[in-house]
């Protein structure tokens, strides 16, 4: 699991890392600021986002040295998400979440309130779906849920209660691994957000 950040090109915290963002114009709102801070900041096109949701309104004293700055944030999930580089843009890379580097203001605050949510997300929701291509094996299902969760599941278990969900469904395609027998290839029933009709966990 990797999150988008940039370096910083204006003080405070010049040359510092930080996730994405800015302050919205007049007449702008939220959505729209999300999607030019993106694009001018870090090259990305949010209609390439699989899913795009409000997180939370960070509003702590003292996050800001310039003044006290209300946040209101977002998370957006996607796959193959390359940046593209202008004059513009602050240097966009990806960071591994679980081996994060030093970031600016309450950023890291905000990336691990954004992954502890994105875990809780996963027990009655199908988000997982902005995180995989159209056509995917179990075991990449199970990849990205392992990702995410940052800790190992058993196989049989994983598939049965997934499966159990009917939230995918089998294709006439496979995929060939190596020497391993082709795996069949699935894909999600819906490319919406969809809540469980009970939790995962």
């Amino acid at each position: 699991l990797f999150v988008l950040l940039i370096q910083r090109t204006r003080e405070p915290f010049i040359g510092e890392l930080a996730l994405p963002g800015g302050y919205c114009a007049a007449g702008e709102t939220t959505t729209t600021a999300l999607g030019r801070m993106l694009k001018t900041k870090a090259g990305v096109e949010i209609e390439d986002m699989g899913l795009t949701e409000q997180l939370y309104t960070f509003d702590t004293v003292a996050r800001d040295p310039r003044g006290h700055a209300v946040s209101v944030t977002y998370t957006s999930l996607g796959k193959n998400i390359t940046p593209e580089s202008t004059k513009q843009t602050q240097n966009p890379q990806f960071y591994l979440v679980r081996n994060l580097p030093q970031v600016s203001f309450d950023h890291a605050d905000i990336i691990a309130y954004a992954h502890d949510r994105l875990r809780s997300k996963l027990a009655y929701t199908n988000a997982v779906f902005a995180l995989l291509p159209s056509f995917f094996t179990l075991s990449q299902l199970q990849q990205v849920y392992e990702a995410i969760l940052c800790k190992p599941l058993d196989k049989r278990n994983f598939r049965k209660k997934f499966l159990s969900f009917d939230l995918i469904q089998p294709t006439t395609e496979y995929r060939q691994d190596g020497a391993h027998r082709p795996a069949r290839l699935y894909k999600f029933n819906s490319q919406e957000l969809e809540v469980l009709s009970r939790s995962f966990e």
